[in-house]
């Protein structure tokens, strides 16, 4: 069977709630012909964070490693999604870097970062689907000196800021000791968790394993070569129909909204790749508070209070709203409002079922990827007051 770890992955983020009385409030400020452009966004002060980082060696060795983060990404974000946080609106942003790729700069380090700190789920899977394996000089110090370097890291301690790096070569190699990168992020109140490529004492005997105690983090070691096995249930039909139905409630909008519509159903193309139980985990994730796409979709756009709908310019809309006043207009969007949220509540409800199927039907957990993101994520997430439903 095809894998699907990285979808399940996704997915499971997505249902995470907080401990505030209300949704956080961001502010998108467009300026006049450019109406898909947001140049300033304010998250409340009632927002939890969790912040991901993800390192993936992407070494001649890693192409197990990698097809696992396609195949389980949005099941992660869905598992995520069952967290509980009082009434408090959780953000979930992720940030991708590659390393140990012999195409990438030697002057950097063979190190990339595919993408800063984002909650654009369908942009995160469109790059992880980019990644190739070449090479390598595995600079795991470098890469995660980098990226406490690079990324846009909350200063507050209320949020969950993580780093997950995985990879098998020895955790010392490169020009930045691992232990200062360590303890330069334990003073940042960031916990770097390790995910060994292979055999558990030979992690441990290159490191690995020191790499996450500096910061509390876990040390994990996975099968990288181990395929997803795809359980298939009764109501994964029903689902990938509703997901049809759901992407007809997108109405585009600015000059790079048309693309990014496209770039919806190529993700969901990419998801269906590994399999059926993929796809069915991304529509979930597609259900979920996580999938918001304000900067291309009226819909999305129009909840925000600072939103004008005046400032969107009419030659940047689907042809057969061109024509329409703006009265027409916020018709047409509060109709398509309420039609998206009957099919991701009948998603929803859907999928509670569907997970209490394959709880009933799945074998031992296995180690993989997803095993040990999700497993380090709720470790560290209850000492900050999160909480996931068993």
């Amino acid at each position: 069977m095809r894998t699907f770890i990285i979808w399940s992955t996704l997915c499971l983020l997505t249902h995470i709630s907080c401990t505030a009385n209300h949704k956080p409030k961001n502010e998108i400020a467009l300026t006049k012909g450019q109406s898909h452009q947001i140049l300033t966004t304010k998250t409340a002060p009632d927002t939890r964070n969790i912040q991901v980082a993800l390192l993936l060696d992407t070494s001649n060795s890693m192409d197990g490693l990698i097809d696992q983060a396609k195949a389980q990404l949005w099941e992660i974000v869905n598992e995520l999604s069952y967290a509980k946080c009082g009434h408090s609106t959780i953000q979930l942003q992720i940030a991708l870097y590659e390393y140990g790729n012999d195409g990438l700069s030697s002057r950097e380090g063979y190190i990339r970062q595919v993408l800063p700190f984002s909650d654009d789920l369908d942009e995160i899977s469109k790059e992880l689907f980019a990644l190739t394996t070449n090479g390598g000089n595995e600079y795991c110090g470098k890469v995660i000196q980098s990226s406490i370097n690079q990324l846009d890291w909350k200063k507050n301690d209320d949020h969950l800021k993580l780093i997950f790096i995985a990879g098998n070569e020895p955790f010392t190699q490169g020009p930045v000791n691992y232990k200062d990168a360590a303890t330069d992020a334990l003073e940042k109140d960031i916990t770097i968790n390790t995910i060994f490529c292979g055999n558990y004492r030979q992690g441990i005997d290159t490191m690995w394993k020191h790499g996450a105690d500096i910061t509390h983090g876990e040390y994990s070691a996975i099968d990288h070569n181990h395929e997803t096995v795809h359980i298939a249930t009764p109501y994964d039909d029903v689902i990938l129909k509703l997901n049809h139905q759901l992407n007809d409630t997108y109405i585009y909008y600015g000059n790079r909204g048309a693309q990014k519509r496209m770039q919806q159903k190529e993700q969901d193309k990419n998801a269906e790749s590994y399999s059926a139980a993929n796809a069915v985990s991304r529509t979930v994730s597609k259900s979920s508070g996580f999938y918001k796409n304000k900067s291309w979709d009226l819909v999305d756009a129009a909840e925000d209070e600072e939103f004008e709908l005046e400032e969107v310019v009419a030659e940047e809309l689907p042809e057969q709203l061109k024509g329409k006043s703006k009265g027409e207009l916020k018709q047409y969007i509060s109709e398509k409002s309420n039609e998206r949220k009957e099919i991701q509540q009948k998603i929803q409800e859907l999928n509670k079922k569907r997970v209490t199927y394959l709880k009933n039907n799945r074998k031992k957990e296995e180690s993989n990827l997803e095993a040990a993101l999700l497993n380090a994520i709720k470790k560290q997430g209850r000492k900050k007051s999160f909480s996931w439903e068993e």
